[in-house]
């Protein structure tokens, strides 16, 4: 639904491909460049630069998008915990996170929320099943780091 001059509202009655893009070739719904840089990204071999991902990207289009657009969408999903990224020359080549790792480290974002930290911790662990908390508990006792979490810390207070 579009709204037109005086808030009076219009459909957007423009043919469709089936990705719902505009067959116009106009613009993408939200987030579909993102899905598509990360289909990219999954199936390769290993890490690719935003170069390389803007040439997958090209194949097949009318329209190519700019270098600036691959990378801003890439830095985003880096900066979501989506992708990790290493140097490569003067800039950086991105692979797709696990869905451990993501996990992991929407673990560590609520940790160091500012949130009372032993809540967290105390409601995550409170909510795992027995055979988690027992992989869990063998988890910590395999990490010397864990037996003196501040040792691994410095920020975080001795108790």
């Amino acid at each position: 639904m579009l709204i037109g001059q005086k808030g009076s509202r219009m459909t957007d009655h423009a043919p469709r491909h089936a990705t719902g893009r505009p067959a116009d070739g106009g613009r993408r719904g939200a987030g579909e460049l993102e899905a598509e840089i990360l289909a990219i990204l999954r199936r390769a071999a290993g890490p690719l630069t935003p170069g390389e991902v803007r040439d997958q990207l090209a194949s097949g289009r009318r329209a190519e998008l700019s270098y600036s657009t691959v990378v801003t969408i890439m830095f985003r999903l880096h900066a979501k915990g989506l992708l990790a990224r290493q140097q490569a020359g003067r800039g950086y080549a991105y692979r797709p996170l696990d869905e451990a790792s993501i996990a992991a480290g929407q673990m560590s974002h609520a940790l160091g929320s500012g949130t009372d930290r032993g809540a967290v911790l105390s409601r995550f662990v409170s909510g795992l099943s027995r055979r988690d908390a027992q992989r869990l508990r063998r988890l910590l006792d395999s990490d010397p780091a864990a037996a003196n979490p501040a040792a691994g810390d410095p920020a975080q207070p001795q108790e």
